[in-house]
């Protein structure tokens, strides 16, 4: 079973950090992301640019309303996620133990993924 796992984080703490730091912590995102490639369970992991170059539409409006910047007012920001395939909820939860604990503060929020094709839809 797909699950993402979304990455939250104070962006300006974030963002504040050293490039000695954020290579530290990349690095001890790295071995985790490695041993899930080495057991064929990585899918993408990606890592958003900062809330200041997101762009929302808002559909509160007729036509949508096109904004600078994030939608919600948040204390943390989504900066990033992985697509993991794992047996169960369990084995996901364990990723994110792993990621958090090479990752200081911040938050995870695991959720199944359903994957949708033009004809079909493939559920949790």
């Amino acid at each position: 079973m797909m699950y993402a796992i979304l990455c939250y984080h104070e962006e300006d703490v974030v963002c504040a950090w050293s490039k000695e730091e954020d290579d530290a912590v990349m690095a001890k995102l790295a071995v985790v992301q490695e041993r899930l490639i080495q057991a064929g369970k990585m899918g993408a992991s990606l890592r958003l640019l900062p809330t200041t170059a997101a762009t929302t539409l808002r559909k509160s409006e007729d036509p949508p309303l096109v904004i600078d910047g994030p939608f919600a007012e948040t204390k943390e920001q989504l900066l990033g996620f992985y697509l993991v395939d794992v047996a169960d909820l369990d084995d996901a939860l364990a990723i994110a133990r792993d990621l958090a604990a090479a990752n200081p503060g911040g938050a995870y929020e695991i959720r199944p993924v359903g994957l949708f094709f033009p004809d079909q839809r493939v559920a949790p």
